[in-house]
């Protein structure tokens, strides 16, 4: 039987939501090991002089305690 733990993160990206995920993932991962999944709790965006200057998101990392 496997024993999951899941953490929060927060991550952004001046390119897309997708690319924030990325980022998130793979920092995480330096220090996390064994990621099993990510859920995106939620998206937001960095609004400055009316353009989109960065997205976020709120991860939700499930990773396998040995």
């Amino acid at each position: 039987m496997a024993i999951l733990k899941v953490i929060e993160v927060l991550s952004d990206s001046p390119t897309s939501w997708e690319d924030a995920v990325k980022n998130g993932v793979s920092k995480a991962s330096r220090t996390v090991k064994n990621i099993k999944s990510a859920y995106v709790q939620s998206q937001s965006v960095v609004v400055e002089d009316g353009e989109v200057k960065s997205f976020r998101v709120n991860l939700k990392l499930s990773f396998e305690v040995s």
